[in-house]
């Protein structure tokens, strides 16, 4: 089972939220969702574990609890759609420019 873990410190590493969820078993994969820009947390990440009931114990357990400053938001991770995995198309209108008025 996918679990989408929200509200994570920016301090919080995979390796962090790695040994969270190995307290309640297995986890077979585990990230933390880093802004490409910035290399910042975006502050939310996903931990897949493969026995559904330690899985379900672990967002009973996790949700709402306090962890590294932080009070997560825990659910089971819903499958990605087809249009959240396609690429976001961009505008092609051209960008209003901003021309500051002279100062009379």
């Amino acid at each position: 089972m996918k679990i989408f873990v929200a509200k994570l410190a920016f301090k919080t590493t995979t390796e962090d939220l790695k040994a969270l969820y190995e307290q309640f078993g297995t986890v077979t994969s585990c990230r933390v969702i880093m802004d490409h820009e910035t290399g910042r947390s975006k502050c939310y990440g996903f931990v897949e574990m493969p026995n559904d009931a330690e899985a379900y114990k672990a967002i009973v357990e996790t949700d709402e609890s306090e962890f590294q400053g932080s009070v997560l938001q825990v659910k089971k991770s819903r499958p990605q759609t087809e249009t959240s995995s396609k690429p976001v198309e961009k505008s092609k209108k051209p960008h209003k420019s901003f021309t500051p008025k002279p100062q009379q």
